[in-house]
């Protein structure tokens, strides 16, 4: 499978200008089978969304997710604010494939910058299978809890993607956390950070794919807008399963 993996600038609150960013790197990869985008990518990372997020019946930036996986017959995942008709607020992970759409919402929410006390929190895994692959979808903070990412039975899920507003000054933990969870779990590993700056902090991206026994498969540019392109080989997947069976011997 080709996945495109696009690291963006997010312009704070400008879902329009974050669209636009997004539509020249997918310019530069027309081919891919999925796109990831970071987390909350058409928002910048709101833990106050009143007046930022979009109500999701509404919401343009979604509308324009469905909109590329059907004229591309692609799928395109990446996480949004949006605002739900009971008034909470959500950090919704989609999936958006041609046919329809899933999502996951963020379970971990990230307290130390206040979010879950704006957001409700998820409480279901979401697995989503595309082409064949089985993704399970979770968003930043999510990539520090271990048992949260080693969901499910053995060999239930084939990678999981990683959406992220994740800052420079701990780079260092995302560069660690991802490969582990790739190792931990014997699967592959999509990571999507942005770069740039919000009113809070700065990013650096280090989006990568990771192969399920911990190898760099393939690495952006830190602090530069780039789609990056890279291969998941399910039949690698499956020789990495065969050759050392770790899998079978994890707690239940």
């Amino acid at each position: 499978m080709k996945l495109a993996l696009l690291q963006i600038d997010i312009q704070w609150g400008n879902p329009q200008e974050n669209i636009a960013r997004v539509e020249r790197l997918l310019s530069q990869v027309t081919d891919a089978n999925l796109y990831v985008l970071p987390e909350m990518w058409a928002t910048g990372f709101a833990t106050e969304p009143a007046g930022i997020a979009e109500n999701e019946s509404h919401s343009v930036a979604l509308a324009w997710m469905k909109q590329q996986a059907r004229l591309r017959g692609c799928a395109i995942c990446g996480s949004l604010a949006v605002k739900m008709p009971d008034g909470s607020f959500r950090n919704r992970h989609y999936f958006v494939k041609p046919e329809g759409v899933e999502y996951y919402d963020k379970h971990h929410l990230f307290s130390h910058g206040g979010e879950d006390k704006t957001f409700e929190a998820g409480q279901e895994h979401t697995i989503v299978e595309w082409k064949g692959v089985r993704f399970l979808l979770l968003t930043c903070y999510d990539l520090r809890f271990p048992v949260w990412s080693r969901y499910g039975r053995a060999g239930e899920y084939d990678a999981i993607i990683y959406v992220a507003n994740w800052p420079a000054s701990r780079q260092q933990a995302w560069d660690v956390l991802t490969h582990a969870r790739a190792i931990e779990n014997q699967c592959y590993v999509i990571a999507v950070n942005r770069v740039g700056s919000d009113q809070k902090t700065s990013y650096q991206g280090g989006s990568m794919l990771i192969d399920p026994i911990g190898r760099t498969v393939a690495e952006s540019i830190k602090n530069t807008e780039q789609a990056l392109e890279a291969v998941l080989s399910m039949e690698n997947l499956e020789k990495a399963r065969l050759r050392f069976q770790v899998l079978s011997d994890r707690d239940e």
